[in-house]
């Protein structure tokens, strides 16, 4: 090794420098958060108290704006909003009918109906499957 160079010593000042440098650039990249809440549309998984606590019965009082954001998250679109947000909820937005359904008008309602034939078959394919069961 002819042509290595031989180890400085360590330069705690230049050390350093590079330190508050790095230190610095990382400080410009974050972003200080001092306001926190829980995210509504994710499902909330709330632990109870301990068995043996001292504490009884006393509860804190919710707050109704964060239990009106809460419910409202669990809404279905048609209300939450006054008209669809994206085209595939175009389809299907008004989902009432448009006319009454009638049980008693023979022209909508098509109820099952079995002929004599339907009957007996019925008949002998209940029977034919109870024997098969058993033997």
């Amino acid at each position: 090794m002819a042509g290595a160079k031989p180890k400085s010593p360590v330069d705690l000042v230049h050390q350093n420098a590079i330190r508050c440098e790095t230190i610095k650039k990382e400080q410009m990249s974050q972003k200080l958060y001092t306001e926190f809440s829980i995210n509504p549309y994710k499902k909330l998984h709330v632990l109870t108290d301990k068995p043996m606590s001292r504490i009884t019965n006393e509860h804190e009082e919710e707050d109704p704006t964060f239990l009106k954001i809460i419910h409202g998250a669990r809404l279905e679109p048609t209300k939450r909003y006054t008209h669809p947000q994206t085209e595939n909820q175009e389809i299907g937005w008004i989902s009432t009918p448009l006319i009454v359904p009638d049980r008693s008008d023979r022209r909508m309602n098509f109820p099952r109906q079995n002929s004599e034939i339907t009957k007996y078959m019925d008949a002998a394919w209940r029977l034919k499957e109870q024997t098969q069961n058993l033997g």
